[in-house]
């Protein structure tokens, strides 16, 4: 009805037209579920709820006009001042050395409204193959789940349990290979919703932690825009340096690569799961050093190059 479809291009990884914008559907269910069964909570963090809604609705705008980069962040840094304005802040950059980094009240509203653009946008970007991005936040969402029920965190249970039905419900039609997309309209909104959940979570988990939770989409963004630059193109270009279309590209088997890459984001969410609070340079050290590893083992160079050929004369 709403002509919502996703025609390939020379970024797809699919062959025919297919429906996308299910993210209008699990979203509506999930705001709509929380709304009837957990009714005092909703009232009590409508700010948020209200966001996802929003963040959903220029995604679905998006799927079906094609908006550019800049109207979505115009619109994202929109909801992260909404969601500033309602306390939601990153205040406390960790404990380094004994010192504890703490965030001045000027500086924290623009990290936050940042920190919230910048995760997603990057989880939208691992929308690139059947099940990922579903997938990916599946893994998240179950952490963060584990992390509210051992705190008795209300919210945290409420947000990450309702979204985790909706989004494994959505993943049995977007598996490889799949029937529907969840389209901008759905990692839009599940990346605001993460980013909520991660902010939360700082009151029970220092922010190494949170870095390894949501490892994948962060080291993603971070090669490829450094690579890009290193090529003097924009940062924001889009083209298919991403991790999955490098896995992609090396076997050409889509539950392969996204397989491989849940794996890694299972086994990232486990490591900042079993983080604790107290010194955390030695965590933030290694995951600059898992940061340094993927960019330099998941490089599109690499792929294809054919062998050099040996100059006649030379071999005479």
């Amino acid at each position: 009805i709403l002509g919502l479809e996703d025609i390939p291009n020379e970024r797809s990884s699919h062959f025919k037209v297919v429906p996308r914008g299910a993210g209008f559907g699990f979203v509506t269910a999930s705001i709509l579920s929380l709304l009837i069964f957990d009714f005092q909570n909703f009232i009590d963090n409508y700010y948020i709820y209200l966001s996802i809604y929003l963040m959903m609705l220029i995604g679905l705008y998006d799927d079906k006009f094609q908006i550019s980069y800049r109207v979505k962040f115009v619109g994202l840094i929109f909801i992260a001042l909404f969601l500033c304005y309602y306390g939601l802040q990153i205040n406390n950059l960790g404990t380094y050395f004994g010192v504890s980094l703490t965030i001045p009240a000027l500086i924290a509203v623009p990290f936050t409204v940042f920190a919230i653009a910048g995760f997603t946008n990057a989880l939208n970007l691992t929308d690139g193959l059947d099940g990922l991005a579903g997938g990916i936040s599946t893994i998240m969402l179950i952490t963060f789940l584990s992390i509210g029920l051992i705190n008795h965190d209300m919210l945290m249970i409420s947000l990450s349990s309702t979204f985790l039905v909706s989004v494994i419900a959505f993943l049995i039609f977007n598996w490889h290979p799949a029937k529907i997309f969840m389209g901008d309209s759905g990692s839009l909104s599940l990346g605001l919703l993460i980013s909520i959940l991660s902010i939360k979570s700082l009151a029970y988990i220092p922010p190494s932690a949170v870095l390894f939770i949501v490892a994948i989409p962060l080291i993603d963004t971070f090669t490829v825009m450094r690579r890009r630059m290193q090529r003097g193109q924009s940062p924001f270009l889009a083209d298919k340096s991403h991790l999955h279309h490098f896995l992609y590209e090396m076997k050409m088997d889509v539950k392969f690569s996204v397989t491989l890459l849940l794996a890694m984001q299972l086994a990232f969410s486990i490591i900042g799961f079993q983080v604790k609070a107290g010194e955390q340079m030695l965590t933030l050290v290694l995951f600059t050093l898992f940061i340094f590893i993927f960019f330099n083992l998941f490089d599109q160079r690499f792929i294809h190059r054919e062998p050099k050929k040996k100059d006649k004369k030379t071999k005479k």
